[in-house]
């Protein structure tokens, strides 16, 4: 049981619509399983059920049928509700939602104030952080006036002050610029590496799941594609299929391949495309 940090079993979530339709079912039968440490990303257009999923991990919806556990914990009991959010944290879409004081380390220290920690701790704590994020510099800016990406930053070192074993990023980058995005993506990627946290990262970017272990293509609510970045890029036709790019070196490769040209299907970076390429004969 310890290996699976989240487990959802025949999920099935029904949000209750405002018009005469009565429900919508958001997640229809869905099933997976996220191991500690991991760095799972989960793909699907707008409304395929991926933010719905990911609200599920840590407790914030609960569902209508089937099971979710983290860390082994029934999230439909309410007795286990605090200690999921502590287990699992999640950082959304806009860092302003996120960060509630004045001054940068004060917000880092918000969440383990929250859970009662030890003052000397949370100090101890709150410098690791910012530390972890590249933020440290920023500890006495006011929040307001970072940059997009920054605040993304601080934000991610909220929630790892509380340490959690596993982090949630629900499109934590979508209102980002190509700079900002880049900055959260190696934060990210950083904090899955280094410190062996669980990373499920939602997003519609193809180029930031090609750092994922394991991708998972929602559609409809349902869990329809699973694999490798390499083995779900290069199902092209597939992809575009549901309404979904693939990386622009993939999408480059294929249309070579189209073309005539003998390459490689499963081509992710520009690394691997300059390799391929200087190898033709």
């Amino acid at each position: 049981m310890e290996s699976k940090m989240i487990e959802c079993k025949n999920v099935i979530y029904k949000y209750e619509n405002a018009d005469k339709n009565g429900t919508k079912l958001a997640i229809n039968n869905a099933s997976l399983e996220v191991k500690k440490g991991e760095f799972l990303v989960v793909l699907g257009r707008n409304g395929s059920g991926k933010s719905t999923i990911a609200k599920h991990m840590n407790a914030l919806l609960i569902p209508t049928d089937g099971k979710v556990y983290v860390s082994g914990l029934d999230t439909c009991d309410e007795k286990n509700v605090w200690n999921i959010r502590n287990k699992a944290g999640m950082v959304f879409q806009n860092p302003d939602n996120q960060i509630v004081a004045t001054i940068v380390e004060e917000d880092v220290a918000f969440g383990p104030e929250n859970l009662g920690v030890d003052p000397a701790e949370i100090r101890k704590r709150v410098d690791e952080c910012l530390k972890k994020v590249n933020m440290y510099d920023y500890r006495k800016h006011a929040p307001h006036l970072l940059s997009g990406g920054q605040k993304q930053r601080v934000a991610i070192a909220g929630v790892l002050a509380m340490m959690p074993e596993c982090i949630i990023f629900d499109e934590s980058t979508a209102m980002l610029d190509p700079s900002g995005r880049k900055e959260v993506m190696k934060t990210i990627k950083e904090i899955n590496s280094k410190y062996g946290i669980t990373i499920i990262l939602i997003t519609h970017y193809m180029e930031e799941a090609v750092e994922a272990d394991r991708i998972i293509v929602m559609d409809e609510g349902k869990i329809i594609m699973e694999g490798t970045p390499k083995n779900i890029f290069s199902q092209v036709e597939k992809m575009k299929n549901i309404g979904l790019d693939v990386p622009q070196m993939t999408e480059l490769s294929y249309e070579l391949q189209r073309s005539g040209i003998n390459i490689r299907k499963d081509i992710l970076t520009i690394d691997e495309m300059v390799d391929e390429l200087c190898q033709l004969k």
